[in-house]
């Protein structure tokens, strides 16, 4: 076949292949323009999951009427100026509404502040008519209808009405975090309504705006970030470690405003939170990245959801740092859907329970209460879990006995790691001003019971002894070089060049971590030192790994998590076990502990330490309120 120049509608209908790949996709190309447009207000109507009708509804600044037959052209555009490097619009391809008026029937009806009428343009598979006069208000109403009518091939691959709704909606809410100034409405065939309202540019606004799309339950289980890095700022919210989501759907990242899905952000956020959270459980994350436009490259993919950093390492390690810094700023706290769960717990008959999260539905107790990210063992449940303590062994009987009497007889001897504060008996009612309050009882041989002046605690012993243990193991593990030993024969890792030399690059920071390489001829690195840690590894695998995590992030992470994870595994085995009996004084102790130390709400399995149960909650528990 020879040769030969496409058609003006062809080269649309491919550019539609990478710009429009559902009717999400088409909302979110509109609302953006809106939003570049300086729209306040922002009005979305859809029919048939999006395939029927499109209709977005702006108070920006309009298009001139000279300008219609430019804004359906390819490649033209308001918002780049000459340098490609300095993007500061959401849009700036001029792709989208001729790719969108290849395939569909478009039609553009807009009027200026300055305008004494409005005018409109229509596209219908390609096929601009000529512009008219019409009658509108100020701003632009752009109507979609029949999607796919001319690449009927497109419409086998949409999924049902509910489906392609669901995913305008989560696009609408993306999208609003990022500007809380303005209000956005989405009115859909089945007569549902998404509003939200405008909450205004303030922090506290900011935050309103992400509850509205979170979940009002979302503040008071975050912790506010606020960083910056040699030019790079990044701002936002996290969740507590025990404030989870079964999937990373609600992890939002922005890039200068722009809503991202980039596997280095997501892949920072998971790092941040590897030794808190269950490997299955994903935090829920809001965050802002600020920085010259010149460091980023946005122009990655037509879609603009994929950028790329020009020190991605500076990023993740900007994201790590701030994430874990705040958590450790923040003290110990338990996810407020703790206690509704608890509560759910104790109601007689209660055989479900609602969760109160944005997703609410009901579901049996245990299950909300995991998706909670909460951890409660009922008694025989205890005793067969998966994750129990090691020496757990057969459930045992239940002591009797509340009374401080009774507990006063337990002598066990020092707790291996309380503080001086371990034989002192300090006065309760001192304690009971602090988070964990003073404790009251252990019951089972595994729970301490400890009394706040509004709330009852339920720590779990093992658990929070276990994340006491691994924070001191990992501060004496990174305060000073990691020991190595010494391999009878170097190990040969044949790699890529590039690889070889990145990994050359980085062997000073490998050496601190106790693995010594260097460079052994072309393409291949001698490995002569491991990490003691280690013990007998696949020097082979490790080496690779590491390649592959340079290559993608700039960073050496991987061998840092593998030492953590032995160190975790020490914690284990070197924490208090379920079944030892604690004097009042090393329960208060350790309880103090963990209030000192940093990520103590959940274990180094991501299980939740303790649980608070407010006051007013038991009132209500006895009809009292």
């Amino acid at each position: 076949m020879p040769i030969r120049q496409l058609s003006e509608t062809m080269i649309n209908q491919i550019a539609a292949g990478e710009v429009i790949e559902r009717p999400a996709s088409v909302v979110k190309e509109l609302v953006e323009n809106a939003l570049d447009a300086g729209a306040s207000r922002v009005e979305i109507v859809t029919a048939g999951g999006g395939l029927s009708l499109i209709r977005v509804t702006d108070d920006g600044s309009g298009i001139p009427e000279r300008e219609l037959a430019l804004a359906v052209a390819r490649h033209c555009t308001s918002k780049l100026s000459d340098d490609i490097h300095d993007i500061r619009s959401l849009g700036f391809r001029g792709e989208a509404l001729p790719s969108i008026g290849s395939v569909a029937r478009l039609s553009i009806r807009s009027r200026t502040a300055a305008g004494d009428s409005a005018a409109e343009i229509s596209i219908e598979g390609g096929r601009v008519s000529a512009v008219k006069p019409a009658a509108a208000n100020r701003g632009t109403t752009v109507e979609v209808r029949d999607l796919f009518f001319a690449t009927p091939a497109r419409l086998k691959f949409m999924k049902g009405e509910r489906a392609e709704s669901s995913a305008t909606g989560d696009v609408v809410k993306r999208i609003a975090i990022a500007f809380p100034v303005v209000r956005f409405t989405l009115a859909g065939s089945d007569r549902s309504t998404l509003e939200l309202p405008a909450t205004g540019d303030t922090p506290e606004g900011r935050l309103a705006r992400i509850a509205q799309v979170m979940g009002a339950d979302f503040p008071d289980n975050a912790i506010a970030i606020d960083a910056m890095r040699d030019g790079v700022h990044l701002a936002g919210h996290v969740s507590i470690p025990s404030y989870t989501r079964a999937n990373a759907l609600q992890q939002y990242a922005y890039v200068n405003g722009r809503p991202v899905r980039d596997k280095l952000i997501a892949g920072a956020i998971r790092g941040a939170f590897a030794d808190v959270l269950p490997r299955d459980r994903h935090a829920v994350t809001v965050l802002f990245l600020s920085l010259d436009p010149a460091t980023v490259d946005v122009n990655v993919h037509p879609a603009k959801a994929d950028v790329r950093f020009r020190d991605p390492g500076l990023v993740r390690g900007l994201i790590v740092g701030a994430i874990r810094e705040a958590m450790a700023g923040a003290g110990i706290r338990a996810a407020t859907t703790g206690a509704a769960g608890m509560m759910a717990a104790f109601r007689p008959g209660a055989a479900s329970y609602s969760h109160p999260g944005p997703a609410s539905g009901h579901r049996s107790y245990e299950a909300a209460f995991r998706a909670s990210g909460s951890s409660f063992d009922h008694g025989s449940t205890l005793a067969r879990s998966p994750q129990r303590p090691l020496d757990m062994g057969e459930a045992r009987p239940a002591r009797g006995g509340f009374a401080e009497n009774d507990q006063a007889a337990f002598d066990t001897g020092p707790l291996a790691s309380a503080d001086a504060r371990a034989g002192i008996a300090e006065p309760a009612e001192a304690l009971l001003g602090t988070v964990l309050g003073a404790a009251r009882a252990q019951v089972h041989e595994n729970y301490i019971v400890a009394q706040t002046r509004d709330s009852l605690i339920i720590v779990d012993q093992h658990a929070a002894h276990e994340r006491l243990v691994y924070e001191a193991l990992k501060n004496a593990l990174h305060s000073r070089a990691v020991p190595s030993q010494m391999l009878l024969l170097p190990e040969i890792v044949d790699l890529a060049e590039e690889d070889a030399e990145r990994l050359a690059m980085h062997s000073e920071t490998l050496a601190k971590f106790g693995l010594g390489l260097e460079r052994f001829g072309p393409g291949a690195v001698a490995v002569r030192e491991t990490p003691s840690m280690l013990g007998e590894t696949n020097v082979q695998q490790l080496v690779r790994d590491l390649a592959d995590e340079i290559a993608d992030n700039d960073t050496v992470e991987t061998l840092k998590e593998r030492l953590d994870r032995i160190a975790a595994t020490m914690a284990c085995h070197g924490s208090v076990r379920s079944g030892r009996l604690l004097k009042a004084e090393e329960m208060n102790a350790l309880l103090r502990q963990m209030e000192a130390t940093p990520g103590s709400g959940t274990c180094n399995h991501g299980r939740p330490t303790y649980i608070e149960l407010k006051l007013a909650d038991i009132e209500r528990l006895f009809g009292r309120r």
